[in-house]
């Protein structure tokens, strides 16, 4: 991502460059003739100059949007989450105490009861128990135990 960047903003200056400087123009464009550019050539040139911006501009907005997420594409646990030793265990808790989670249902909860054991708690979403939505809910409060209790 960043080398697409890097690459984008270096042609970006070309480009810039090249519009001041007849001789450069010359050479990577058409001929020049009395300030204006024959078949077009500048034409082109603002053209990839503006295609160049708006690629930027892409990358720059999906780098700030995947920030807030871990190498998975799943969102980090929020500042806000439950200490450890207050969160459910998905192994050991039964369907009452799955419930009293925040965003948890009947369904959602019989689901992770019925598919144990789990290695840590993303396994509820890398095997399609819960779906990214419900995790994003549930993600604060729980928490997978291998040991027994």
């Amino acid at each position: 991502m960043m080398m697409m960047m890097t690459v984008m903003a270096v042609a970006l200056h070309l480009i810039l460059r090249l519009s001041d400087n007849t001789a450069l123009c010359q050479i990577f464009f058409l001929r020049m003739g009395r300030g204006r550019a024959e078949n077009g050539a500048v034409r082109t040139g603002m053209r990839f100059a503006a295609a160049a911006v708006a690629m930027l501009g892409l990358c720059l907005a999906g780098t700030a949007q995947s920030q807030h997420r871990n190498s998975r594409g799943v969102p980090r646990t929020s500042a806000a989450a439950t200490r450890p030793e207050m969160r459910v265990d998905i192994n050991h808790a039964s369907v009452e105490e799955l419930l009293k989670i925040p965003g948890m249902t009947p369904s959602w909860a019989g689901r992770i009861v019925r598919f144990r054991p789990y290695h840590s708690k993303l396994d509820l979403l890398e095997y399609g128990i819960v779906t990214s939505h419900v995790y994003d809910q549930i993600k604060d409060y729980v928490i997978a135990h291998r040991e027994a209790q």
